[in-house]
């Protein structure tokens, strides 16, 4: 077997590799997009290609070093025929045993299986990444727990404490959590957005600046403090942001009593929760 025989093999074996990398990583994207196997099937395929045009080039493509004279400007018509022959020929490299048709498999399913991620982002079956970030799992008649998972009621909010809820059966979203914390009505500025039951009120537990969690209650004054850049929002005026770098208010959570004294969702929070970049056109 020549030289020329076995690099032929090596690189349609290479590019046969790609191809089933490509494959892999469309079949795993499609099974639940297991991280690991999607980044190695994904560097399998692209190792398969690497090395097949490697070989490729240093086997069966002419290497230097060359040394000729200065050629005429216009190459005469044997040299041109030959040139012509020794690219479009059965032997050439470039036309060698079905490698160019090889290499565009490769590339091409390569191309297949990148469109697989795009695919999700344009389903229609589905809401779109962008509208499912701006909505949490708080809707119409979702039950407050606490984040271990116990329900919440009207009477277990007292005044000077704050509650954490998160939505019952997703307890650990991460734009979910919300807190609750009894105010006292006469010194309400402004009416809550989203309602309040006797003073009672509910807003997103995360700061509005860069989405850390609020969980600092001043009673005195009412007012909801970020420990991490130092935001303050004041309850009593719809937690308004009033000092820190936070620009919006926290977006309020309806809700409302059911039959049993458990408090109940009435849907979404007034405005997407967490950082501000929300709030940029």
């Amino acid at each position: 077997m020549s030289d020329q025989t076995g690099a032929v093999r090596r690189i349609r074996f290479a590019f046969a590799v790609t191809v089933l990398g490509a494959v892999g990583f469309a079949v795993t994207y499609g099974l639940g997009g297991n991280t690991q196997l999607l980044g190695l099937s994904l560097a399998v395929a692209f190792a398969g290609l690497a090395y097949g045009l490697a070989v490729w080039g240093s086997r069966l493509l002419p290497t230097g070093g060359f040394v000729e004279q200065k050629p005429e400007l216009a190459a005469p018509p044997r040299q041109r025929d030959l040139l012509a022959a020794a690219t479009d020929g059965p032997e050439s490299p470039l036309q060698r045993r079905g490698l160019v048709g090889m290499l565009l498999l490769g590339v091409g399913a390569i191309g297949v299986a990148l469109l697989f991620p795009l695919r999700s982002l344009l389903s229609f079956r589905k809401p779109a990444p962008v509208t499912m970030l701006r909505r949490t799992a708080w809707e119409a008649g979702v039950r407050m727990v606490t984040p271990e998972g116990e329900p919440v009621r009207l009477t277990d909010i007292q005044a000077g404490t704050i509650q954490i809820v998160v939505p019952e059966g997703h307890t650990r979203d991460g734009d979910a959590p919300a807190f609750v914390v009894r105010l006292n009505p006469a010194l309400l500025d402004r009416r809550p957005a989203a309602g309040d039951l006797g003073g009672v009120v509910a807003y997103s537990l995360l700061c509005t600046h860069a989405g850390c969690p609020v969980g600092l209650y001043e009673q005195t004054t009412g007012r909801m403090l970020c420990p991490c850049h130092q935001s303050a929002f004041d309850l009593y005026r719809d937690a308004d942001p009033i000092a820190g770098p936070a620009a919006r208010p926290l977006p309020g959570l309806p809700f409302d009593v059911d039959a049993a004294g458990f408090l109940r969702a009435r849907g979404d929070f007034t405005a997407p929760p967490g950082a501000g970049f929300w709030s940029r056109p």
